[in-house]
């Protein structure tokens, strides 16, 4: 049954489907036949079985009791669930303690976030200090800094989504190159067939983005990273993720003939935007992070400590040509980075 047709019979809203079907809460299968060709890592191209359908109808507290599992609360709401005041939600939030499920831009320009009530009420349980009396030392030295976690935890949670949804290593790539900016992609990735091919996966916009040309400028800003060591963790992930993407297959030249489907075991999800362990300033802290499945490694907490660097293109082939068969020359990561970086000074 398709996303649409699947939200109508569960009584849901698209955004509340679209986040029920990301997190498993509605249970759903690849696309299969000649709807399977290649494509973006989204709802979209999954399906929802019949007998899905019905296990979900058939539960007692239905359409109430689904609903509930999907709502999504703002600061008024998400205080109330938590018996705190609006003001320490709001700080709570931007300090990095939660993190927002989507976002919507009012008729003043601003930006409003909102969080999952599930969530807000695990939280709650978890750390009731945190709700009453004084913020610790280090939530009151962030607020000085004005930092701000909840645009970089919203991107991280929807990339943690996005790969659940495919197991194809192109689309993967996609999904991370999704969060930098062109300049980004096409400094780390200079084969012009690479980045055609991942065009083809790039995940679509949420389903909730706006439609006035004014709030949507300010939602497609939210959809790139912005923050130094968030783009520099992204583009770590792309260097990583490229090479296994690579290693199942190269991108396509016109005219080559489709490529076969990979029947490789599904690849283990690469590393998202991290979350440090409470209480370090510098480390944003969320009450729950989407588990990417079972048998996938966690998330690593260290942040890279290396510079940024370029995706050389594939081993043996020139940027904008074809690989040799046979040839692949194995490099580590940080070599590959200190030969951009020797490059770089050479041109100076």
């Amino acid at each position: 049954m398709t996303p649409g047709r699947a939200a109508l019979q569960l009584e849901l809203r698209r955004d509340e489907f679209e986040f029920a079907a990301l997190t498993g809460i509605v249970r759903t299968v690849p696309v299969t036949g000649p709807a399977a060709a290649e494509g973006p890592a989204d709802v979209a191209r999954r399906r929802v079985p019949r007998t899905e359908i019905e296990r979900l109808r058939a539960a007692g507290d239905f359409p109430d009791g689904l609903r509930e599992r999907v709502r999504s609360v703002g600061v008024t709401e998400g205080a109330e669930l938590l018996s705190t005041t609006p003001n320490r939600f709001a700080r709570l939030a931007r300090t990095g303690h939660f993190s927002p499920v989507r976002f919507y831009v009012n008729r003043y320009r601003a930006v409003v976030w909102l969080y999952p009530a599930a969530e807000l009420r695990e939280f709650a349980r978890d750390n009731a200090g945190l709700l009453i009396g004084r913020l610790p030392a280090v939530v009151r030295e962030q607020e000085d800094r004005n930092i701000d976690w909840r645009p970089r935890n919203w991107r991280s949670r929807r990339l943690d989504l996005l790969l659940r949804t495919t197991t194809d290593p192109w689309a993967r790539v996609a999904a991370i190159a999704s969060l930098l900016d062109p300049t980004h992609l096409a400094d780390m990735v200079d084969d012009p067939f690479e980045r055609a091919y991942l065009d083809r996966f790039r995940p679509r916009p949420p389903g909730w983005r706006p439609t006035s040309p004014t709030a949507r400028e300010i939602a497609d800003r939210l959809l790139l990273a912005d923050d130094p060591e968030e783009i520099l963790w992204h583009r770590l992930s792309l260097v990583l993720a490229l090479d296994q993407a690579r290693a199942d297959r190269q991108a396509p030249c016109p005219g080559d003939p489709p490529p076969a489907a990979t029947t490789a075991p599904p690849l283990p999800p690469l590393p998202a935007w991290p979350v440090a362990a409470w209480p370090d300033p510098d480390k944003p802290v969320l009450a729950a992070r989407t588990s990417a499945g079972p048998g996938v490694a966690a998330t690593p907490t260290v942040r890279p400590t290396v510079r940024s660097g370029r995706v050389p293109a594939a081993p043996g082939r020139p940027p904008g040509g074809r690989a040799p068969a046979g040839r692949g020359v194995g490099r580590s990561l940080l070599a590959r980075l200190r030969g951009r970086k020797k490059t770089r000074a050479s041109e100076a």
